[in-house]
């Protein structure tokens, strides 16, 4: 029975020894001779794929040579070389223990078997995933390799049908549960007890602090703890968190994921165990994650829990500049992504009164902040280091800045590993506009232009004009196309309207903001004395998408496709209920964070901004039935975010009500009475109390400067399996490449619509590659589900860029708004930005295939 399982196998797949040198092809061997012979068995494995090949080959010592069919079929690959096939009988696994077993196939079977209660047994056969397993069994192969293999092969069989990405995950998610403890606060103990292999120090993963908070209560945290959960992360989320995000001791993973939950849950709110338990669950239910740095780190003796970090340059001297480039890295250490200005940074050719000589401009100075973004990268290698760098376009080096990134020229000029954004003033806009003359000054001999905006700016601007202090006066219109030619070519730089951007913040009474951060949806005040800094949610919307007339204990997890859509609705109370938590947790994370620079510290404490965001607002209009371009979806994304604004507010000013308003909150806007919505003169639905809240605030303030921010959510919608923010589905179909190799991944969404038509056929799936991953020319695709999966590339720009609009009279920070262009030109690019620009968004970004 071993034997013809074994060589049944074969069929499928085949994975060399890993000491074999990676030629990846594999002898055929067939139980049947005569369908040896045929031309439908001919087949082997050649670098992944299955080509034609002749059966009278095996493999020996690494190579294909002749051999007589029958004495072919004798034999078996192994270790590299033909072995007779009673050699399979001899094989075995080393199991979690250390313990060898001789290979049983049917326990890999019946283990995966097991794995598939409630998946479909038609459409998912887990004895075909085994039957691959089982083709790479080598000598001394462990249980928990095994387990990953199957769970990859699981996952490639993806586009079969979608119950093989359920299979996938559920092993992977189970294997780790094999090699990890179960209880919580043992595994806590583990980690806390972590001794350096090097060093032979102790190296404690958890703060002091926490680990006795634990111990203390770990009863009740470990009884709160519902595991099964775990199960409800797609593959490549799971795969992610187990990458990134959970503690390893020994470069081995110790963590689960319902451990991470609590662990941060505990970092956050300390000895507050109740408010702790809320937010495990909410987050364990998968209604909202914290950001990347609050996963990787609270809990931990250095919880550096802040997304984002904007920087001014301290001074335009030496030590001004060395000064920010050592915050830049300390920063990123912390796994701090940056967004420092430039602006005051003397020009090319400027004088320099302590020695007599004359400024290198600032892209020599850029090049060094290049390398330190390469050589400190974010959380010891959990992410790049990543800078962005703001520059007002009256910069006298502003056509030097442009070509930084550009993949030609001499290298000495470039600095390809930072990210550029422009702080454009509406008067360089209109000078574009109206083909004007645009002067570029040097911001050493025209003090003070980055430090004012609106009609002071404009007035001190046409001063230094008339007073011909311009080191060079231009066509505004050749600094616009020098723009869009780097924007095509690189992406960058990113537009942000710097009159806009202060004009609607809350922040206005603090100064003059000066840039933004590396996503352009932070917007906060920063002088050399305060460093602005964010920490960051976000919330799943599709979560918040219900079925009529369903207990929300009884709803399912996870909805998957437009099918049933119309019994569908969404769930606007539990969103406010939702937004309230995060805005307690935000707030928290204020006070228990580590601040890498004092700075930060300083403006955190002072400000007190928060940043709640959004994913998969793209899944959430499927569920719905939504095209995303329609009517219906904007208005629901009108609603969502007038919800998030809303109670945000209101938990923030109950959170006044209790500890007072930040410290700055007089003179801001909001205590005047002027929201976000005044701002933009719109006037919000009658859903929420709007006049209540108003009244509240006047009495009581706001505990927060800032409170909403829709981030890009490029990890952690990842891990909980949405699209991104708010962005639509750039393509219906897309690799994904793993260790055993690359294969196709299908929109759920649309592989569950087109399973359940019944239309869902290898040709189709081609068919949809042949067009880049667009349905729109299939015709066995109805119209009604070609509207629903749109790509990016088949929506108007300008359609994202009014609902953007839309919803930014609810955002009092920014967007981190991306708009997509296949075949760019000037007219398209200058089209888009000017509509962007006459519709007062605050930041828009550009993406060219």
């Amino acid at each position: 029975m071993i034997h013809e399982l074994c060589y049944s196998c074969l069929l499928y797949f085949f994975l060399p020894h890993p000491s074999i040198h990676p030629f990846r092809v594999s002898l055929l061997i067939s139980r049947n001779p005569a369908a040896a012979a045929g031309a439908e068995a001919e087949y082997r494995v050649f670098d992944g794929r299955f080509c034609p090949a002749e059966a009278e080959y095996r493999v020996f010592d690494g190579r294909f040579c002749p051999a007589e069919a029958e004495a072919a079929r004798a034999h078996r690959v192994f270790d590299g070389r033909s072995r007779p096939a009673e050699a399979a009988a001899r094989m075995y696994v080393v199991k979690r223990d250390g313990r060898q077993e001789t290979v049983h196939f049917d326990k890999i079977t019946a283990r995966l078997k097991k794995l598939s209660y409630g998946l479909s047994q038609e459409h998912c056969d887990p004895v075909l995933v085994a039957q691959k397993v089982c083709a790479g069994v080598y000598k001394g192969v462990t249980t928990s390799q095994l387990d990953e293999l199957a769970a990859e092969t699981a996952a490639a069989m993806t586009a079969s049908h979608p119950d093989y990405a359920s299979l996938a995950a559920r092993i992977a998610v189970s294997n780790l549960h094999k090699n990890t403890k179960k209880s919580f606060s043992e595994t806590i103990k583990d980690m806390y007890s972590h001794v350096n292999e090097r060093s032979g120090l102790m190296a404690p993963l958890v703060a002091d602090d926490v680990y006795e908070i634990i111990m203390k209560n770990a009863a009740r945290l470990d009884s709160e703890i519902i595991y099964d959960r775990d199960f409800d992360y797609d593959y490549f989320g799971f795969k992610t968190l187990e990458r990134s995000y959970l503690l390893k001791v020994g470069g081995k993973v110790v963590e689960r994921p319902q451990h991470m939950l609590m662990r941060v849950s505990v970092g956050i709110h300390k000895d507050d165990i109740d408010s702790a338990i809320k937010t495990y669950h909410l987050m364990s239910q998968r209604w909202f994650t914290h950001a990347s740095p609050t996963l990787f780190n609270a809990g931990t003796p250095r919880p550096q829990l802040s997304s984002c970090f904007l920087i001014c340059m301290k001074d335009d001297s030496i030590e001004g500049i060395y000064d920010t480039l050592k915050e830049c890295a300390v920063i990123s250490k912390s796994a701090g992504g940056i967004g420092v200005s430039v602006h005051n940074i003397r020009a090319t050719g400027s004088y320099i009164r302590g020695t007599n000589g004359t400024s290198n401009g600032i892209v020599p100075m850029l090049r060094v902040f290049n390398d330190t973004a390469r050589y400190v990268d974010q959380g010891g290698g959990k992410r790049k280091g990543a800078f962005a760098v703001y520059l007002e376009p009256w910069h006298a080096d502003i056509c030097e800045f442009l070509d930084l990134r550009k993949n030609h020229g001499k290298e000495e000029h470039r600095a390809r590993d930072l990210f550029y954004a422009l702080w454009v003033p509406d008067l360089f806009m209109q000078r574009v506009q109206n083909n004007e003359e645009w002067s570029l000054f040097c911001p050493n001999e025209a003090p003070g232009l980055a430090d004012c905006w609106g009609d002071e700016f404009e007035n001190l601007y046409k001063k230094y004009e008339r007073e011909g202090k311009a080191k060079k006066v231009v066509p505004a219109q050749t600094v616009w196309f020098d723009i869009l030619k780097a924007q095509i070519e690189t992406g960058t730089p990113y537009m942000l309207y710097k009159d806009t951007c202060n004009r609607k913040s809350n922040q206005q009474n603090l100064g003059t903001i000066k840039s933004s951060n590396l996503c352009t949806e932070i917007i906060e005040f920063t002088s050399p004395t305060e460093t602005a800094v964010c920490n960051l949610a976000s919330i799943a919307l599709p979560r918040f998408v219900r079925e009529k007339d369903v207990p929300i204990e009884s709803h399912p997890s996870k909805l998957v496709g437009s099918t049933g859509s119309k019994n569908r609705y969404f769930d606007f109370d539990k969103l406010a209920e939702v937004t309230s938590t995060i805005t307690y947790n935000l707030n928290k994370i204020i006070d228990v964070n580590y601040y890498p620079v004092e700075t930060a510290k300083r403006s955190n404490m002072r400000h007190r901004p928060i940043g709640i965001g959004v994913q998969g607002l793209a899944d959430t209009f499927i569920l719905l039935g939504m095209p995303f371009d329609s009517p219906e979806a904007q208005q629901l994304n009108k609603g969502i975010f007038e919800t998030i604004y809303y109670h945000a507010l209101k938990a923030s000013a109950d959170l006044a009500a209790k500890e007072g308003p930040y410290e700055t909150y007089e003179g801001s806007p909001v205590s005047k009475g002027i929201l976000q919505h005044d701002m933009w003169n719109v006037v919000p639905s009658d859903r929420w109390n709007w006049p209540a809240l108003r009244s509240n605030i006047a009495k009581v303030g706001l505990r927060n400067s800032l409170l909403v921010a829709p981030m890009p959510t490029a990890s952690t919608s990842q891990i909980l399996g949405n699209n991104e923010c708010f962005e639509p589905y750039t393509s219906n179909i897309y690799s994904r490449r793993v260790l055993s190799g690359e294969f196709v991944v299908v929109n759920k969404h649309l592989l569950h619509d087109l399973t359940e038509m019944g239309v869902w056929t290898p040709a189709l799936k081609n068919k949809i590659i042949y067009e880049d991953g667009s349905v729109q020319k299939m015709t066995e695709i109805p119209d009604d589900l070609k509207a629903i999966y749109k790509t990016v590339w088949e929506i108007k720009q300008k359609t994202l860029v009014d609902m953007a609009v839309d919803r930014g009279c609810y955002i009092d920070q920014s967007q981190s708004l991306n708009v997509h262009m296949e075949q760019p030109n000037f007219g398209k690019l200058t089209s888009l930005h000017f509509h962007a620009w006459s519709k007062v968004i605050m930041s828009m970004l550009v993406q060219i295939p």
